[in-house]
């Protein structure tokens, strides 16, 4: 059996052919696809029979949205000829429902009936209680009538009696049918959840009624074969998304990464039961080095030009791995440049429904855990874990990101990129014991406002940090004093005590106090800076 494969230059054809003797259809379906962050490659297969001699493949369920140009063939069993493509002129497909369609849509039709049902009732209700509310303002009607005063002693004792009771019954009936009512709503709400989840599942299975594309292959075969026929081509209309829950144990100092993937699609076909891969290849970005250009330097104001901020690594950090593979998870495969997730178990996917989930294998490390402080812009401290990816995997940038603390939820942001072997620095949130306040106990200027008119500024800052957690905490404490760029502005600082480092990660002015903060105690830290320039100059 001699298997071959082209890659062809296809052309779109408007024009309508004839359906030949030796025309054979076929139908495809979708069997493995390769998702990426954005856009997917997708494999679909066909099987056919063919007497000896030439014919052509004719298979029109390709989504009439598929890239033509990407369409690549391959066949088993014969010879492969010339591929044509078109968009136009299809002929229609079977749209014909399931029977798990038409019991979906049965389920639809039950939940519609029911509703209004629940809803007549509710008003049904609401009616006695308007009616109940009319008793009483028709007794209250009574109790204000003309004449009452004529009337004997005893007809006026019936008369409060009666109204009495009949008020009583009358309150009694409205509180009943307001119970009534307000329980019937409460129904009618569980009715209309269930009501969007099963038109859901009606979406899910509605076959595809968009028109599609024509493809037909040529081939030849020497003796009366049994083949099949395979198509690849990407889509731009498909994609997955990360999922992380970010687990935090302090007693342990262990963080555990549990992942999973959002894969959504809108293809115009739903794939049912197809081998999964997601990876994190991104063919639609960048595919190739900038060009660098020549280094011209010229001179110019001193205001134009402003140096770029480096990045810098921080400290040692412990080490994230692969925690031990979980059952029914899809397992990672590092082939140098990218990470693979092979799905082990058929997926469906639903052209233009509700996001996928998968799982993923978990990630753990070692963290090494610390608390940070910002005065100058927080009034807590904020509990930091630090530690490394080790493993082959990366962690893609999500704003699908969930943290957890001992087993408590505090909250979700976007979690960056973090190739393998990368540094991450996790925040669990504020540290609500950990109280902070920054004071300025001196301030010289000139001019009030944005732009000082004297030559000099000086400024005195106390910074306190306190701990009422009673615990102790290490506790790095960070803020900043400013930096030059112009010989004539001259800066001095000093601060008691002195900081443990300046420039943190090369970000210049940025200064850094290491400090371990025991129960109930109480830091400060004085920092004083010094500005000088000439006269005539001004400040910005």
């Amino acid at each position: 059996m001699r298997v071959m494969s082209a890659v062809l230059s296809l052309s779109i054809v408007f024009l309508a052919v004839p359906v030949r003797a030796d025309d054979l259809p076929v139908t495809s379906r979708v069997t493995a696809v390769t998702v990426y962050p954005d856009g997917a490659r997708v494999t679909r297969e066909a099987v056919f029979s063919a007497p000896e001699g030439q014919h052509e493949l004719i298979l029109t369920d390709l989504p009439r949205g598929t890239p033509l140009a990407s369409v690549r063939v391959a066949i088993e069993g014969a010879r492969l000829g010339g591929v044509r493509t078109r968009e136009d002129y299809v002929p229609p497909r079977d749209t014909a429902e399931s029977e798990a369609l038409r019991l979906a849509r049965a389920e639809v039709e039950r939940l519609e009936e029911a509703l209004r049902a629940g809803r007549a009732q509710v008003a049904d209700i609401r009616l006695e209680a308007d009616a109940a509310r009319a008793r009483l303002r028709f007794l209250d009607g009574i109790g204000r009538a003309e004449g009452l005063a004529a009337q004997t002693p005893a007809a006026l004792g019936d008369l409060v009696a009666m109204i009495g009771h009949e008020t009583l019954e009358a309150r009694r009936a409205e509180a009943g049918a307001e119970r009534r009512a307000e329980a019937a709503e409460r129904a009618l709400k569980d009715l209309t959840e269930q009501l969007a989840r099963a038109r859901q599942a009606v979406e899910a299975l509605v076959p595809e009624t968009e028109t599609r594309a024509l493809l037909a292959v040529a081939l030849s075969a020497g003796t009366a074969v049994e083949g099949r026929l395979s198509i690849t081509y990407t889509v731009p209309q498909a994609g997955w998304q990360p999922l992380y829950d970010l687990h935090l144990a302090r007693a342990a100092g262990r963080v555990r990464i549990e992942r999973g993937a959002f894969v959504h699609q809108a293809t115009g076909e739903n794939w049912s039961d197809i081998a999964l891969t997601l990876s994190t290849r991104r063919p639609t970005q960048q595919g190739e080095p900038t060009e660098l250009y020549p280094w011209i330097p010229q001179l110019g104001d001193p205001d134009e030009i402003r140096p770029m901020p480096r990045a810098k690594a921080e400290g040692a950090l412990m080490e994230l791995t692969a925690a031990a593979p979980v059952a029914d998870m899809a397992q990672a495969a590092f082939d140098g440049l990218s990470v693979r997730y092979d799905y082990p178990a058929p997926v469906s996917v639903a052209t233009g429904a509700d996001r996928v989930r998968l799982m993923l294998p978990p990630v753990e490390a070692a963290a090494e855990i610390e608390a940070r402080a910002v005065p100058l812009m927080d009034e807590t401290a904020f509990l930091i874990a630090r530690l490394r990816n080790a493993s082959d995997d990366v962690i893609l940038p999500t704003p699908e990101a969930r943290f957890y603390l001992d087993g408590q939820y505090v909250g979700q942001r976007d979690l960056p990129f973090a190739a393998a072997g990368a540094e991450m620095v996790l925040s669990f949130g504020p540290i609500e014991g950990l109280v902070l306040e920054r004071v300025v106990k001196t301030r010289s200027e000139g001019d009030r406002g944005l732009i000082s008119r004297a030559s000099t500024r000086s400024e005195a800052v106390e910074i306190v940090v306190e701990n009422l957690t009673g615990e102790t905490w290490p506790l790095i404490v960070l803020d900043r004093v400013p930096v030059s760029e112009q010989d004539d502005l001259r800066i001095t600082w000093s601060a008691r005590p002195m900081p443990d480092e300046t420039d943190v990660n090369d970000r210049r002015g940025i200064l850094a106090w290491h400090l371990d903060l025991g129960a109930g105690e109480r830091r400060a830290i004085t920092l004083e800076t010094r500005m000088n320039w000439p006269d005539g100059k001004v400040l910005r």
